[in-house]
């Protein structure tokens, strides 16, 4: 029995080396293994600032978006992979957007080099993604190959899919010039998140890697968010954390939003007298005042801008679940997928007919919507509820960032009372708490007020002045 077990051993082993055959080990670009490199990129992707060492480079115009040289180390290894990979079967791809020839997905293939990189893609790169990403990324990893011959093309798209966080090209081309057409080229984008204009084009080269993150949070006026915002609400995996704790509550406080010295110029900036304020009446429906816009000083105006911006809407979509945008994602976009995979289904078949979304109403994109002001309370300020409140109340997201009011007590007053329609008990009570801003999403049968600020308010000085007066923007968001 000892002989034959060491035989079942012996051949066991030799199945082993035959199993190994299979797969040719790669070694990817020692940057990649670099820490002193890793932390750097990590630090600059973040901050969305450049970086290089070596043949890497990360660059952030017009987003965020790395290239890396000789991505693989060994020439022999990259020959030979360019082998198997052109005699693979390839189907022709070819619409308004593209014309070019795809291999199946490479997960199922042997080639013992399409099976090392592919190994190298789903272990050891992954990683380093993750971790200069700062996330946890799944384990899936889509490749295939594409193959542009002579008037082949890939016209301006975005990668955006859901789950896919990033996309990543390895080419493997010829010699290469700019006038060979095939660059990769990165667009610009206006205001509404279109394609403008290029303002970057990469020519393909042999081993070199270009990837780019791909996030419902990359809106190409990240540059904005980033100026004025606590980074930590531009992580994706916090602005997860966040969207949960909202749903199951329907508000939420989000305290120092915004980034310190951005807060503290704004705050200053308000008690200048060259800001306009007028008195906001009737009596007997509200007390209090709202500054000009055009009196607004330059720091002031810069984050009202930013409250009314397109990447705004999209953050507060992140932050809330709520379809605050069109390009923010929705449940009408997992009926789409369906109804693209029935199409594809139906063309392979030659069968006809509508998709089973075919008589629903196609909506247009909507222009993102809200009103706001930029309110100044003091003692006897105060908000009343009306009859004819109910018959005008909307479905909406209240937004309320308070300002000079660190010491603010609950006995003052000046929170804003949320009540259900006809009847005294309040739902909720959001208090002005200095840079802590305020989301709460309300129905049709809630109204809200602003509790009257009694003469306890004055009893805070600010500098010489007794008279005590809190700041806030307040803004209404509608889907």
């Amino acid at each position: 029995m000892n002989c034959k077990r060491q035989r079942d051993d012996g051949e066991n082993a030799e199945k082993g080396k035959k199993r190994k055959k299979r797969e040719e080990r790669v070694k990817l670009s020692p940057l990649l293994e670099d820490e002193d490199v890793k932390k750097g990129v990590k630090e600059a992707w973040s901050h969305r600032a450049q970086y290089s060492h070596g043949g890497l480079e990360l660059d952030c115009h017009p987003f965020p978006h790395c290239i890396i040289r000789n991505f693989i180390q060994s020439d022999s290894f990259t020959e030979n992979l360019q082998r198997e990979l052109l005699d693979l079967n390839f189907h022709e791809k070819s619409n308004d957007l593209y014309k070019f020839n795809q291999s199946d997905d490479l997960k199922k293939r042997k080639e013992p080099h399409i099976t090392g990189l592919r190994a190298a893609l789903f272990g050891r790169f992954r990683s380093w993604l993750g971790e200069v990403l700062g996330v946890e990324l799944e384990p899936t990893v889509d490749v295939s190959c594409a193959k542009y011959q002579y008037t082949d093309v890939l016209l301006c798209h975005d990668d955006e899919l859901e789950g896919r966080r990033v996309a990543f090209i390895l080419y493997l081309v010829p010699p290469w010039e700019s006038s060979d057409g095939g660059t990769l080229d990165l667009f610009s984008t206006d205001d509404h998140f279109q394609p403008h204009s290029v303002v970057k084009s990469l020519v393909p080269s042999w081993n070199t890697l270009v990837l780019f993150e791909v996030s419902p949070v990359s809106f190409h006026q990240e540059t904005l968010l980033l100026e004025w915002l606590n980074p930590l609400y531009l992580d994706v995996d916090y602005q997860s954390q966040v969207q949960q704790e909202f749903e199951d509550s329907s508000e939420i406080q989000l305290k120092n939003f915004l980034k310190e010295e951005k807060f503290k110029e704004v705050s200053e900036a308000l008690r200048s007298t060259d800001v306009q304020w007028t008195k906001q009446g009737p009596p007997n429906r509200r007390c209090y005042e709202v500054a000009s816009l055009v009196s607004f000083p330059q720091c002031v105006s810069a984050c009202w801008e930013l409250l009314c911006s397109e990447a705004f809407f999209l953050l507060l979509s992140n932050f809330t679940g709520l379809r605050l945008h069109y390009l923010s994602p929705s449940d009408e976009d997992e009926e789409e997928e369906k109804d693209q995979e029935y199409e594809e289904e139906r063309e392979a078949t030659g069968s006809s007919g509508d998709t089973p979304s075919a008589n629903k109403n196609n909506k247009e994109p909507s222009t993102p919507l809200c009103v706001g002001e930029l309110r100044r309370w003091a003692h006897g300020s105060y908000t009343l509820l009306h009859d004819g409140d109910a018959s005008k109340a909307e479905y909406a997201l209240d937004l309320l960032l308070p300002l000079s009011c660190p010491d603010w007590q609950t006995e003052f007053g000046g929170f804003t009372s949320y009540v259900a329609n006809e009847e005294d008990e309040e739902l909720l009570m959001v208090y002005p708490e200095e840079n802590s801003l305020a989301l709460v999403y309300r129905d049709k049968e809630t109204l809200k007020f602003v509790k009257h600020i009694n003469h306890r308010s004055s009893t805070l000085p600010i500098g010489d002045s007794c008279r005590r007066a809190v700041y806030d923007f307040s803004f209404v968001y509608y889907e």
